[in-house]
Parts: structure tokens; C-alpha cells; sequence
């Protein structure tokens, strides 16, 4: 008998391409043949302003220290540099009356790759919900890990999916589901409606996910481009999220990181998954030893660019150009509307 490498047949169950992959194909083929047309891309949410110049000082002095032997930086700790992860615990969470411990904090290089790379730590046995539409990694992740059926192109939605809704009917608010899942994906603002969840929709689901024991992978993004003053920017301004929530953050859209790759996330010590015969595992430990196997950290020049956003020119800075975009987002809704 002749020996055969096997597949992950999984992957055989995703669409043909990635949907922001399409997307760029079909703007290239458009762009071609209409080549006088400036085109405004809104697919992928990438960034249009440079990097600012806090961030970009720091690192370049991270550079200098770089060539000098008694400040170089080699392999740094996979969860991040205390420098770092203590800003993000003093501004965004202690400011915010939310005590989050840094060592409950972990740098990455993207928060696509963690909401990603998460789904390693539950057994393919789970059910998974996702908001409709839904920002394509939280689906096709969980596919590619085998916890889907097959695409079913007529409804276009895959089996062993709980799709959660978010239609103009519904004010694209998703409804709580009748199917109990394991793992419910929530992203706010979300992506791509905009949406925002209130204190009191999130407290819905934060009750939800702690009277079935399932775990709310919060994606918070875009949460610097919230304006109202009563919308949470974390889930840990609710009650009870500790026990049942993981929160990402990214550099990505609040400091333009996209080419540079920075994020966290947040696993709080009250997390706890369990193994089949009911006994409690920390998720926090389970994800620091996933880390410490499979990732050797973000750069220290990275990191200290991030440091830098939060230092009072970094955060009048970011000030500026989050209202740019706030501003042409005004412009485009007006279009819209009009």
C-alpha cells in the first residue's frame, strides 16, 4: 500500500477565497478598464493617515538602541513588556474604573490572529454563534477547526453555525438564541454595520453567557471611534463580564498600526473553561502556554511605538486623526442618506 499525506478536509469547506481577498480582486479588474476613476476602497478596514509621530519617534529610538550592546533586545516575554502592559492597564481600564491586572493582558500582532488562534483552546465539540453579517475570520476559523457542517449554498450559511441576525429589521441588534452555544462572537462597533451595543444589551448577554456557562469573545476593535457617552468601549464595564468575557483591542484602527502589527487581549483570571469530566481550567494559563509554544512575542520597537500612543502628544495625536475619519464618515452617511 502506498503511503499518502492526508488533508485537514476542513479547509475544503470554505468558499474559494477570502471575502476581502474577492473584494480587492474585484476592485483591481474594475480599476483596469477605469483607470481615470479614484476609487474609495471600503472593503478591508485599513487605515489612509501615517502612523503618528509619537509612536513614530519611539520607535526609532528603539532603533538606536537596538545597535548598542548594553540596550539591545533580543527574545522579549511572550505576553509583552511590562512598559506596555501596564500603560494599557493604568489608561484603558483603570481610567475607566476597570481593574485589569497586566499580567491578565497579552501583546500580540494582531487581534485577526487571536480571535483566530482562541479557537485552539476549545474542543471542536463546541457550538459556535456569530453575528449576520460577521467580520469573516470568526467563521472561517471555526470552520477550518472542523466545528461546522457543510456550506449550504442555497441559504448561504453553513450548518452547525447559530447565525445571529443583525438586519435592519432588528435595528441590527442580535437577538439571544434559542440553541445554547459555547463560544458567542461579539464585536462592538461592529464589523461591518457600525452597530454599538449599549450597557444594557451587553448585560443581556454577559446574564446569558453566565447563567449556560458559554464564553463571549468580545472584539472591541473599533472602540476608539465611539462618540456617545453612555456605549461601553469594554465589556468589562458590565457586571459579571470578568467570569465569562475575552476582550481584543488593536493598534490597528486607533494608532494605525495595520503595517506595523500590534493588539491585546485581555483573559481575566475568573475565566475558566472545562474538561469533560467538569473540572475548572484557567483559560488565562491554557493561552499563556499556548503563547509561550507557538509565538515569540511583538518586537520591543513595536511595542514601544505602542507605549507611545499613550503618552499625552500620542493621545492628541490619535485625537486628530480619529476625528478625520469620523468626519468622512459623516460625509459618506450624508451621501448615503441623500
Amino acid at each position: 500500500m502506498i503511503n499518502i499525506i492526508t488533508i485537514n478536509e476542513n479547509f475544503l469547506k470554505l468558499q474559494k477565497s477570502y471575502l476581502f481577498s474577492k473584494i480587492n480582486k474585484k476592485i483591481n479588474e474594475f480599476q483596469k478598464s477605469n483607470t481615470h476613476i479614484k476609487i474609495i476602497n471600503l472593503g478591508i478596514g485599513d487605515v489612509t493617515l501615517p502612523i503618528i509621530k509619537a509612536a513614530c519617534d519611539a520607535m526609532k529610538n528603539a532603533v538606536q538602541e537596538m545597535e548598542i550592546k548594553d540596550t539591545f533586545h533580543g527574545y522579549g516575554p511572550e505576553k509583552g513588556y511590562d512598559f506596555l502592559r501596564e500603560k494599557i492597564s493604568q489608561n484603558d481600564y483603570l481610567k475607566k474604573g476597570i481593574k485589569i491586572d497586566k499580567n491578565e493582558i497579552f501583546i500580540s500582532d494582531g487581534a485577526k490572529c487571536d480571535t483566530a488562534n482562541l479557537t485552539e483552546l476549545f474542543s471542536i465539540n463546541n457550538k459556535v454563534a456569530i453575528t449576520d453579517p460577521v467580520y469573516p475570520v470568526y467563521l472561517d476559523t471555526n470552520v477550518m477547526a472542523g466545528r461546522s457542517g457543510i456550506y449550504n449554498e442555497t441559504l448561504d450559511k453553513y450548518e452547525n453555525i447559530i447565525y445571529l441576525p443583525c438586519k435592519k429589521e432588528n435595528n441590527f441588534e442580535p437577538s439571544l438564541p434559542d440553541e445554547i452555544p459555547d463560544i458567542i462572537y461579539i464585536c462592538s462597533p461592529n464589523n461591518p454595520t457600525g452597530t454599538v451595543l449599549s450597557k444594557e444589551q451587553l448585560k443581556k448577554w454577559v446574564d446569558y453567557a453566565i447563567k449556560n456557562k458559554s464564553i463571549i469573545l468580545f472584539d472591541s476593535a473599533y472602540e476608539a471611534f465611539i462618540s456617545e457617552d453612555n456605549i461601553p468601549h469594554s465589556i468589562y464595564e458590565v457586571e459579571g463580564a470578568k467570569d465569562v468575557a475575552i476582550e481584543f483591542r488593536s493598534f490597528s484602527k486607533t494608532a494605525g498600526f495595520t503595517g506595523i502589527r500590534c493588539s491585546y487581549t485581555v483573559i481575566p483570571y475568573n475565566l475558566k473553561g472545562y474538561t469533560n469530566d467538569g473540572k475548572e481550567i484557567s483559560i488565562s494559563e491554557l493561552w499563556n502556554r499556548r503563547q509561550c509554544t507557538k509565538f515569540n512575542g511583538v518586537s520591543y520597537i513595536t511595542q514601544r511605538g505602542a507605549e507611545a500612543t499613550y503618552s499625552e502628544e500620542g493621545e492628541r495625536q490619535i485625537k486628530e486623526k480619529i476625528d478625520y475619519y469620523k468626519e468622512n464618515r459623516r460625509i459618506d452617511k450624508k451621501c448615503i442618506i441623500q
